[in-house]
């Protein structure tokens, strides 16, 4: 393989991963901030679309994916900012408590969103 089509290889890939956090952020409502954090990430390299080779963001995309098929993005959106039986779901990101997350979208995926009356 040649020096340019290692670089344009390398910059294909990092485009997809850009393109890749821009859709969690989407999907999730997360702000560049909150991006940057559950990524582990600085915004020059999140928006150099030069992420490390870490397996979280597709996984993640994966999952949030997944659950936004069954439940709808605005529904997901609400959801992962509404306190539920193990917390906000954003607070689990944002410590990067993977599994907690993970556990959360199950219960989502299970129960579905269910708003409690506040009176």
């Amino acid at each position: 393989m040649s020096a340019c089509e290692g670089s344009i290889r390398s910059a294909v890939v990092s485009a997809s991963r850009g393109t890749q956090a821009a859709r969690l952020m989407e999907l999730l409502g997360l702000s560049e901030d909150e991006l940057c954090t559950v990524l582990d990430t600085d915004p020059l390299t999140l928006l150099s679309g030069q992420l490390d080779d870490r397996g979280q963001l597709p996984i993640l995309l994966d999952l949030v994916e997944e659950a936004a098929a069954q439940s709808g993005d605005g529904v997901l959106r609400r959801w992962l900012r509404a306190t539920g039986p193990a917390g906000r779901p954003v607070d689990a990101l944002l410590r990067r408590d993977f599994a907690a997350f993970e556990d959360a979208l199950g219960e989502l995926g299970e129960r579905g969103f269910i708003l409690r009356g506040g009176g």
